[in-house]
């Protein structure tokens, strides 16, 4: 009969393996696991977009979602602006497809509410840190304690106390001090010139799949790239002859495939004004279908809707306006479960959005006024103003 140490703790070449891959999984910045099955999420950049995309509380990684616009409005590059900022800001890569360089100077800035935060936070990791090394390896039983594994457990702790999705405003650029990633423009076309004819261009489509391929095969597992495509299809950032659709379709079944060749590093978001290209199309649908999540702004035509965003001097009722209607048609499901939108009514109730300067685009559940609110805000309205008699 053998006998051994209650306190001695059996060490194994696994279990000292498995523990630095996990530390390095959850040093990955602004990634962290989802609430509902533990797979890696990132977030959009918009805290109200993160909590309806299927219970997950942001957008897994390695999926894609084509938001669709009607009108002339452009709330939906506003999203894809806050999402460029939030991967500008986490550390990551970002490709953009049909726009030119200067579109970087108009992501927006972060607030000053979030930079108080992310003191307060980087203060309190800091004095953790500076607790002495023989302190902490008294929680081992007094036995002695490897630095470097405690050097990985700070870090670890650290990293999990950084923000997921930080807050912006529209009236603010973002700075070169809070940039830590890098962006790539990739122009969907080209300057006009008469030697040169079109047929002989090349689709910047498959140029835009290959470089972010490159990229993607060449860069270290804890690097998260980001696509970003404003205005798929338009006349404006596109030729007549990347409108096809059998260019439109093979770039989306080759972006598919990247977003299921790397799990863990690539997410995507597309936009596609439907006042081109409505629903009921074909070519429309087919894009749906080849995207994880498809979401559906319809802005509010009245004068609101066109007036620029709220300064700091106006009151909270302007910005709590109503701008717009939002449909979900899918959503990123990856179990039997539904991804958290059957046990909510969110997803399939009525939403509408507002854009607000400090909180960004907001999204709430819609509901209708009380009958005849609408008429005493008039009444007091015509009250106030003075009659004038010539």
């Amino acid at each position: 009969m053998s006998f051994r140490k209650r306190n001695a703790v059996i060490s194994s070449s696994n279990s000292s393996q498995a523990a630095p891959s996990r530390t390095e999984n959850a040093s990955i910045p602004g990634v962290r696991p989802s609430p509902l099955d533990g797979r890696p999420t990132t977030s959009t950049g918009t805290a109200s977009l993160d909590n309806l995309l299927a219970g997950h509380a942001g957008l897994p990684l390695g999926t894609s979602i084509l938001i669709g616009e009607h009108g002339t409005t452009d709330f939906a590059g506003t999203l894809l602006r806050y999402y460029a900022a939030e991967g500008m800001v986490q550390g990551h890569q970002i490709h953009v497809l049909g726009l030119h360089e200067s579109w970087r100077h108009s992501l927006p800035g972060l607030s000053t509410d979030d930079k108080k935060s992310s003191s307060k936070s980087e203060a309190a990791s800091n004095d953790k840190m500076k607790i002495a090394w023989r302190y902490e390896s008294l929680s081992s039983g007094g036995a002695p304690r490897d630095r470097d594994a405690i050097q990985r457990q700070n870090s670890s702790v650290a990293g999990s106390t950084s923000i997921f999705c930080h807050s912006f405003d529209l009236t603010k650029r973002l700075g070169p001090t809070d940039v830590k990633g890098q962006i790539g423009f990739h122009p969907s076309m080209g300057m006009p010139s008469l030697s040169s004819p079109e047929r002989n261009a090349s689709s910047p489509f498959k140029q835009f799949i290959k470089d972010v391929a490159y990229k993607l095969a060449n860069s270290p597992p804890s690097w998260i790239h980001r696509v970003v495509v404003p205005g798929l299809l338009s006349p404006t950032g596109y030729s007549s002859s990347s409108s096809r659709p059998e260019e439109v379709l093979q770039f989306l079944h080759a972006l598919r495939a990247l977003l299921r060749q790397y799990p863990g590093k690539l997410t995507a978001i597309i936009t596609l004004p439907l006042a081109l290209y409505p629903r009921s199309m074909g070519l429309t649908r087919w894009m749906e279908l080849l995207s994880d999540g498809v979401i559906e702004l319809i802005p509010l035509q009245s004068s609101a809707v066109h007036a620029p965003p709220p300064s700091s001097k106006s009151d909270s009722k302007s910005e709590d306006q109503i701008q717009g209607l939002l449909k979900i048609h899918s959503l990123p499901i990856f179990h039997e479960k539904g991804g958290g939108s059957s046990e909510t009514n969110s997803a399939h109730g009525d939403l509408s959005f507002s854009l607000s300067r400090s909180k960004g685009l907001v999204i709430k559940p819609f509901y209708l006024p009380p009958v005849g609110e609408d008429d005493q805000e008039k009444k007091k309205s015509d009250s106030s103003k003075g009659n004038m008699e010539f």
